[in-house]
């Protein structure tokens, strides 16, 4: 081989070896590369993942308070609503009474009341209230029933109140208890009542 021939050989060789050692140089490069490169993109796909899922449990917290928030709304609505209802019913309630002691039954039920509180105290003595309103009926209650009656300084609405001081009793046929002890337990029935 001449030296130019050898100079050629050497020249060739030592290029296909460099040439290859570049292309391994290039290729471990690359590996590298696309390591760092699935690496990043792997931890960008967790980080944006666990945003996801913050946001999102944010956004469903956020969605219960708004619910909350209006059905406390709704419920105050509903009670101030059902509270106007009661008070109308209950005046409507009244205006029936009214109407009722100007009956012959409201009457009869005077008498009624009246008779009864005095079996009920036997041999002790009782007092027997009427309402202020009934003052023109006292003398025709105390003919049909033979007791001695006395108006009331307070206003009951109606009705009859007995008191039997020496076993400390009240027998209490007032319109105005009654009222007020329907009215403390009326619940408006099928959703959320109202005391």
């Amino acid at each position: 081989m001449t030296l130019e021939e050898k100079i050629t050989h050497l020249k060739t060789t030592s290029m296909e070896q460099a040439r290859a050692e570049g292309n391994a140089i290039i290729d471990s490069h690359q590996e590298a590369l696309d390591k760092v490169f699935e690496d990043h993109k792997a931890e960008a796909l967790r980080q944006s993942e666990t945003r996801i899922k913050a946001e999102t449990t944010n956004a469903k917290l956020a969605l219960n308070q708004a619910l909350a928030k209006s059905q406390l709304e709704i419920k105050r609505k509903q009670g101030k609503i059902q509270q106007e209802l009661k008070d109308k019913i209950f005046e409507e309630a009244q205006d029936l009474i009214h109407a009722f002691m100007k009956t012959e039954a409201y009457d009869d039920f005077l008498i009624r009341c009246i008779l009864s509180a005095v079996r009920f105290a036997g041999t002790d003595p009782v007092t027997v209230y009427i309402n202020l309103s009934d003052e023109k009926k006292k003398t025709e209650l105390e003919d049909a029933t033979q007791v001695h009656l006395t108006v009331s300084a307070e206003d009951f609405i109606g009705g009859v109140r007995s008191v039997i001081r020496s076993r400390n009793i009240l027998i209490d046929n007032s319109f105005q208890t009654q009222l007020k002890d329907q009215y403390d337990k009326f619940i408006f029935e099928g959703g959320d009542g109202i005391g």
